[in-house]
């Protein structure tokens, strides 16, 4: 039998998760401020934008969780990876802006029209905002729910661009061993809701004919 929480044992969960997703972020700026980084800035550039991938990868893996382990409350989760998947984003953008333009926003423009891992990246982060701002319940209700899960769809978009940026980012130093492993894995995420919708609309087609 599939394992589900009572609405406290959800808050509990949440409530770990939250906590959790923060490690990272207090990681870096420990060891940041203890002075035990050689390329401080390089290292939060870096983690900030591998944690935005791994949250990614994180929110499109729950609903094939949620499909295969038959847990439906797994998806009361998504919402809160996908919004940290923005806030390492927004972290990882800001340190780009900050210590490589110094807030210098023509500039940035500049360098992002300049140079092509940059401007995927920039995308990838534009196209995250609005999946960010739309996610609470009322904008759910504002936008129509056929039309709001259309938006969020912009996900399947955002990761390919996002791990594009890290595999561009690594063509420098002929290190793709790390892009790959992202790439495989929305590779499988992505095939395995094409396989879905594919199967679903064979199955309709067949009742449709049957009937």
């Amino acid at each position: 039998m599939a394992f589900n929480p009572t609405p406290t044992q959800l808050k509990g969960i949440k409530a770990a998760i939250f906590s959790l997703a923060l490690v990272p972020l207090a990681r870096m700026v420990w060891l940041t401020v203890s002075g035990q980084l050689v390329e401080p800035l390089e290292f939060i550039t870096r983690g900030t934008g591998s944690w935005a991938l791994y949250f990614l990868c994180i929110t499109l893996t729950v609903t094939p969780l949620r499909r295969l382990s038959k847990m439906n409350w797994l998806i009361k989760l998504r919402r809160m990876f996908g919004l940290y998947a923005f806030f390492y984003a927004f972290l990882h953008f800001t340190t780009f802006l900050w210590f490589d333009h110094f807030f210098d926003v023509a500039g940035m423009f500049r360098d992002v029209a300049k140079r092509p891992f940059i401007l995927v990246g920039f995308t990838a982060f534009v196209l995250l905002i609005p999946l960010a701002v739309t996610s609470t319940n009322a904008m759910v209700k504002r936008l129509g729910g056929k039309r709001w899960i259309w938006l969020h769809r912009l996900i399947y978009l955002i990761a390919p661009l996002g791990i594009l940026h890290f595999w561009w980012m690594r063509a420098g130093k002929s290190n793709f061993t790390e892009p790959f492993i992202f790439g495989a894995i929305v590779a499988v995420l992505l095939g395995a809701r094409v396989y879905w919708s594919w199967a679903g609309s064979k199955s309709r087609a067949a009742q449709t004919s049957g009937g």
